[in-house]
């Protein structure tokens, strides 16, 4: 079941994975603009989602297209979520760790996805029901107890604005349980790598669809738990995601609110 959407899934995220790799650290620093205030973009970015989207067009004509750049195309019924560069800053900066996130929703949620990190040749795949792999072979969430001692991911940017506060006083009572806290700059690898295991657990602010699209069914695929920072489900329209395995996602989102 899916493997068509799975196969087109991951040529897509490998074609916009090839086009990026052509432009790092090569890229005309003219072709970076901002979106707002320290939000950029680069013709790298738009290059991508063309790539990614080409490929989805062509296997999955009928799909709707929601893409960071180009924004929503199509049925909104079915479609696929697209962030052609995640971590764009990091890239633009030269900073080795970045990737592409490709994935299909219907109305009952993610159906296949994949977090493609060219750099690395890492592949993180899942299909609804049918579980998650890394380069192939199957991954789970790390067997962490809970969150003392936990080894986790988070992030912030610019645009958290007025939400920084929240997220200063959560991190504040975190910080002194954790084995340690790393803040990379890529939501959907953060999510990956909590999937397989490198990460016990990660939680953020304000996020977009195309930000976990893919990721949250890597967690969920991998024996992980995702609920918003109120413990709820409203986590994909609010951006505000806690998750880990069920020890330290439980023991983690506790400590936020």
């Amino acid at each position: 079941m899916y493997d068509t959407q799975r196969e087109a899934c991951v040529a897509a995220a490998q074609a916009g994975g090839e086009v990026l790799l052509g432009y790092f650290r090569r890229l005309d620093p003219t072709t970076i603009t901002e979106k707002s205030k320290n939000d950029v973009v680069s013709e790298a970015d738009r290059a991508a989602e063309a790539a990614v989207r080409a490929e989805l067009d062509f296997r999955f004509p009928q799909y709707g297209f929601l893409g960071e750049e180009g924004g929503s195309h199509g049925s909104s019924e079915i479609r696929w979520i697209v962030d052609p560069l995640d971590g764009t800053l990091n890239f633009v900066q030269g900073f080795p760790h970045w990737c592409v996130s490709v994935a299909l929703w219907d109305a009952e949620g993610p159906v296949v996805g994949c977090v493609l990190d060219p750099l690395r040749g890492d592949s993180f795949v899942a299909v609804r029901g049918l579980g998650a792999t890394w380069n192939g072979r199957p991954m789970r969430v790390s067997p962490q107890a809970g969150l003392d001692g936990a080894f986790l991911a988070t992030g912030f940017a610019f645009q958290l604005g007025d939400r920084w506060p929240m997220f200063n006083a959560a991190l504040g009572r975190v910080f002194p349980r954790a084995k340690g806290i790393r803040r990379a700059g890529s939501a959907a690898l953060d999510l990956a790598h909590t999937a397989c295991g490198i990460f016990d657990g990660y939680f953020e602010l304000g996020l977009k669809p195309w930000d976990h699209a893919a990721g949250a069914l890597l967690v969920q695929e991998a024996g992980g738990v995702i609920t918003d920072w109120a413990g709820g489900q409203g986590w994909f329209e609010s951006g505000n995601l806690v998750v880990g395995n069920p020890g330290v996602q439980r023991e983690l989102r506790a400590e936020l609110t």
